[in-house]
């Protein structure tokens, strides 16, 4: 039983981390990369949808973005969502393909963007800190109901403690390598 607690305490902590990932790929760092306007949401025939569901975006060097709509007659639907995401880009269409280029970051707006990316790391740490906490009170539960010995107790709860110290260094490690790619020019 405490098991089960810690199984579902680790893949809550991996999903912390995956939605952590998500949103750091979607920071601009300089470089094209189609993460960036993937989720951008396009009211397509009135129905709000992902780009990346109406589109093929695609990186052809590390300054540009292509966006090719499988419906080319809503190219004006598609550059109107991107310039509203407010993701400082600015969309050029030719009629069938959607460029996007990717300006150079300022240095001012760098160090902007670590804060926002730090922000984010312990964001998750919280979430983490919450998942052991819940992890920690069906233990106490147990405890309490005489399921578990006060041993085991001890012991679960001392392997939630690694667990959590584990996954806050994996978010420092994503925090410290998404920096570094922010402050490269």
């Amino acid at each position: 039983m405490p098991e089960q607690v810690r199984r579902e305490m680790i893949e809550h902590m991996e999903q912390s981390l995956d939605v952590l990932k998500s949103n750091l790929a979607k920071v601009q760092t300089g470089r094209a990369n189609p993460a960036m306007i993937e989720d951008v949401i396009v009211e397509y025939y009135g129905t709000s949808t992902p780009l990346k569901q109406l589109a093929t975006i695609a990186a052809p060097d590390p300054n540009l973005l292509v966006v090719q709509p499988y419906d080319k007659t809503q190219m004006d639907e598609f550059v109107k969502a991107i310039l509203g995401a407010d993701l400082g880009l600015n969309p050029e269409s030719d009629g069938h393909v959607i460029r996007v280029r990717v300006p150079k970051l300022s240095e001012e707006r760098r160090k902007e963007l670590t804060k926002v990316i730090k922000t984010r790391g312990e964001e998750t740490k919280v979430a983490l800190r919450n998942i052991r906490r819940d992890a920690n009170d069906k233990l106490d539960q147990m405890k309490k109901n005489s399921e578990i010995s006060e041993d085991e107790h001890h012991r679960h709860r001392e392997k939630n403690d690694e667990a959590i110290h584990e996954y806050s260094d994996k978010v420092d490690k994503l925090i410290d390598e998404k920096g570094q790619q922010i402050q490269t020019i």
